[in-house]
């Protein structure tokens, strides 16, 4: 007898693809959403390079911090 549940079960399903997009290639893509990609705590200083970024690559720049 296995102890582990089924994979399978009804309580996991696959997430839709439509949910596992950035959103980026919609074009609205904030410093607060590019700072929270990159794991870093909202502030002044990382806001500030959120928005460099997104000035030098667009919304590019998002996409580059995820998987």
């Amino acid at each position: 007898m296995n102890a582990e549940p089924d994979k399978n079960s009804a309580g996991e399903r696959c997430t839709p693809d439509r949910l596992l997009h950035s959103g980026a290639e919609s074009g609205q893509v904030s410093a607060e959403d590019l700072v929270l990609a990159s794991g870093r705590d909202i502030n002044p200083r990382n806001l500030a390079w959120a928005e460099r970024k997104l000035a030098e690559k667009g919304p590019a720049a998002l996409d580059e911090l995820l998987p």
